[in-house]
C-alpha cells in the first residue's frame, strides 16, 4: 500500500530540460505537501488494483494517444475501470486526451496545428461555476500549453468546462471526479519557454512566431493552483 496520490507516469520531458526535473518532479512540487507515489507506465511498470489509489493524476508525454502503444492502451482501459470505480483522476495533455479516448471519446492531430506557449483559457461558465474544481477559477485565466493532438471529441457522458480560440475542448469531467485538462498546471514560466525554445526550428517550419510567443510568457497561479485543490479535495496532508 502506498501513501497519497499515485502519478501515472506516460513520458518525459524533453532531455534538455531534465536538468529541471520532470512531469512527477512537478507536479509533486505543486501538490505539496501532500505526497505521492509514480508508476511509469512507458516503462512497463504494473498498475495498482483501481480501488487502491486515493487520487491519480496522469502525466503528459511525448507520445501520442493516437499512436494506440500498447502501454497506453493498457492505461486506457485501467483508467476506465478507475472512473467506474469512482477513483479521482485528473489527467494532464496525454493524460486528459487518454481519459477522453478511454471513455468513448476521441484524441487525434489538432486541425488548427501546434498550440504552445502561455494562452488564454475560457470557461464553460454555466458548467463550470457548478464544478467543484473550476468553481473558483475566473472566467478566463493563462495556461502553459505544448501540444499538437487534443481531445478532438469528448465521451458522451462528459461536461466541457473550457475551451479558447485553438482548442474547444480545454478541460472536461465526467462523473463527479475525473477531470481532464490539456493545459500544464505542473509548467512554471521557466519550463514553458524552454519548450519553446527547443521546438523553435519547429515552430519556424510552421510559420509560427517564435520569438513573439517566447515574449508573451508568463506565471499562470489559476491554472497552476488547480493541481493543489484537486490533491487536497481527496487526499489529506
Amino acid at each position: 500500500m502506498h501513501d497519497g496520490i499515485l502519478i501515472i507516469k506516460t513520458g518525459s520531458t524533453l532531455p534538455a530540460l531534465r536538468q529541471q526535473g520532470d512531469f512527477e518532479d512537478w507536479i509533486r512540487a505543486a501538490i505539496a505537501p501532500i505526497s505521492a507515489w509514480v508508476v511509469d507506465v512507458e516503462k512497463g511498470q504494473p498498475l495498482p488494483a483501481v480501488e487502491e489509489p486515493s487520487a491519480v493524476i496522469v502525466t503528459g508525454s511525448p507520445a501520442m494517444v493516437s499512436q494506440r502503444l500498447p502501454w497506453s492502451e493498457q492505461t486506457a482501459a485501467w483508467l476506465a475501470e478507475a472512473v467506474a470505480a469512482a477513483t479521482p483522476i485528473l489527467g494532464i495533455c496525454y493524460g486528459h486526451q487518454l481519459l477522453a479516448h478511454a471513455l468513448g471519446g476521441r484524441a487525434g492531430p489538432n486541425p488548427n496545428g501546434r498550440e504552445i506557449g502561455t494562452v488564454r483559457v475560457e470557461l464553460n461558465a454555466a458548467q463550470a461555476r457548478r464544478d467543484p474544481l473550476f468553481e473558483e477559477l475566473p472566467a478566463d485565466f493563462a495556461a502553459h500549453v505544448t501540444h499538437e493532438e487534443s481531445a478532438l471529441k469528448l465521451p458522451d457522458s462528459a461536461v466541457r468546462l473550457a475551451y479558447n480560440g485553438h482548442e474547444q475542448n480545454h478541460a472536461f469531467r465526467v462523473g463527479s471526479s475525473a477531470w481532464g485538462v490539456q493545459f500544464h498546471p505542473e509548467f512554471n514560466a521557466a519550463i514553458t519557454r524552454g519548450y519553446i525554445f527547443h521546438k523553435r526550428h519547429d515552430l519556424y517550419r510552421e510559420r509560427l512566431a517564435a520569438l513573439d510567443i517566447l515574449r508573451s510568457v508568463t506565471e499562470t497561479p489559476h491554472a497552476t493552483r488547480l493541481l493543489s485543490r484537486f490533491a487536497h479535495m481527496f487526499v489529506s496532508p
